[in-house]
């Protein structure tokens, strides 16, 4: 699919081709094609994932009576590597990357989440380049519509959801997350992360992305502590 059809798709025409194109760039090319004009896609990931949780959050907040905790946890459901990484495949983001060889033959984990990653970043991109209100309506078209499905099949009560609902009916007490060691290269890095309540560490979790280290902590701690 070349940038044009892409474009056409998402409804969004960039002024500035290189960010499109940034958003695409994963550090691992650029370890391989050190000469290339543009940098990697981190900063606009960084971006994206502030503005696509703002448009997620008005949207919840605008639209549903519900408490604040079960917004929280759709939220979550919503914007994870997971479903992030399903969307951008939807929308043929990964016919764009621009990856090593190494991460383009890789199809596994790894690639879910360079894809959820993409999404980010060309909303980061978009942002930039049209602003919120054109974000804001590429969001609602794309990434909203999974919410009905969500709620229907209750997935957004993942083990981080359900730790805190009951870490805070029993303890009076919100988990807290803490990186406890990561290892690899920076564009395919591996995590471990501890849950705690209060100063107790009460749970361990390894994963590809912090995200899914911390639903691993979560598991752990409800074995842990009988709560599962």
């Amino acid at each position: 699919m070349d940038v044009a059809q892409f474009e056409s798709n998402t409804g969004i025409i960039f002024k500035n081709k290189d960010l499109l194109t940034q958003a695409f760039v994963h550090r691992s090319y650029l370890n391989e094609n050190p000469s290339f004009r543009l940098n990697h896609n981190e900063r606009l990931e960084f971006l994206g994932d502030a503005v696509l949780e703002l448009v997620v959050t008005e949207y919840l907040y605008a639209e549903f009576p519900n408490p604040e905790g079960e917004l929280t946890a759709w939220r979550a459901a919503l914007v994870n590597a997971k479903m992030l990484g399903k969307i951008a495949e939807k929308l043929s983001m990964g016919d764009l990357l621009l990856l090593s060889r190494g991460e383009a033959r890789d199809k596994g984990k790894a690639r879910q989440v360079i894809l959820a990653n993409a999404i980010e970043a060309f909303i980061g991109a978009a942002y930039l380049d049209s602003g919120y209100k054109t974000v804001s309506n590429f969001i609602v078209a794309h990434i909203i519509p999974e919410l009905s499905s969500i709620i229907k099949s209750q997935t957004y009560k993942d083990a981080k959801s359900m730790f805190q609902e009951i870490a805070q009916e029993r303890r009076g007490v919100t988990p807290r997350y803490a990186v406890l060691k990561e290892w690899g290269l920076d564009h395919a890095k591996n995590f471990k992360i501890g849950v705690y309540l209060n100063n107790e560490l009460v749970g361990e979790g390894d994963g590809v992305s912090k995200q899914d280290a911390q639903q691993e902590a979560a598991k752990d701690a409800l074995k842990k502590l009988g709560w599962g």
